[in-house]
């Protein structure tokens, strides 16, 4: 099954270590990619053992969050992998499908019918920034419910309008401060930041967390295609 094509980017494994200035263990650390890394090729750090992170994760265990007076309003850097898609909010749709019983598709006015929860975490960036950023939307873990997966599932898959593709581990998904956010800081979602939704959770670096997601597929078993960063070296459990 393939979910998507990329074209692919080709660079060198001193080019991805000149430009990063990172080690395997800061890409760990680290939280988002940009077009700084765009001309890189091959595999830089091997993943880590997908089991043992899976055991360091509690699936239910909330991440601490900050006050409102922590938001760091200018400190979001916008990344951009390949260009910035135009989307009409008024004809979008969020599809959910793969092995579920209930493929279901949603406009927005759906999705914001739902209840609301907001958090405001720290978003770490790969290339050694942070930022202090309120998001607020459903809960993926409420859109997930209504597809009605399979007892199967152990993988979830996120499609971009831009062309990006991401794989998070179902557990991670279903956290509940995992979220599909339409506002940034009690504001509406601005295009270059994802609207109409992006993903947005404290328990995954934020390259994992993707933007402008247009379908959200389960599945029993991961693809060839991990997600556009991992595919080119970068870690794929990912978690914080």
């Amino acid at each position: 099954m393939s979910l998507i094509q990329v074209p692919r980017r080709r660079f060198s494994r001193r080019q991805f270590l000149q430009l990063s200035g990172l080690s395997s263990m800061g890409l760990l650390l680290g939280g988002c990619a940009s077009p700084l890394f765009e001309d890189l090729v091959g595999k830089t750090v091997e993943p880590l053992n997908q089991s043992v992170e899976a055991l360091l994760l509690n699936s239910q265990k909330l991440l601490p969050e900050f006050p409102i007076s922590a938001i760091e309003p200018d400190a979001l850097i916008v990344n951009t992998f390949d260009f910035t898609p135009k989307i009409d909010v008024n004809t979008f749709h969020l599809m959910i499908d793969g092995e579920v019983n209930n493929p279901i598709s949603l406009n927005m006015e759906q999705i914001q019918q739902m209840p609301l929860t907001s958090m405001t975490i720290r978003h770490v960036c790969v290339e050694g920034w942070a930022a202090i950023v309120q998001w607020g939307g459903i809960r993926l873990r409420e859109l997930v419910t209504l597809a009605q997966p399979k007892a199967n599932v152990k993988y979830i898959y996120f499609q971009s309008a831009d062309g990006y593709y991401e794989s998070w581990d179902i557990a991670s998904a279903l956290h509940p401060q995992t979220l599909m956010a339409y506002q940034k800081n009690s504001q509406p979602l601005s295009i270059d930041n994802g609207a109409p939704l992006r993903l947005a959770s404290p328990i995954k670096l934020g390259y994992k967390q993707s933007k402008w997601v247009t379908r959200i597929t389960l599945v029993s078993h991961l693809f060839p295609r991990r997600g556009y960063w991992e595919d080119q070296g970068y870690e794929w459990f990912a978690g914080l």
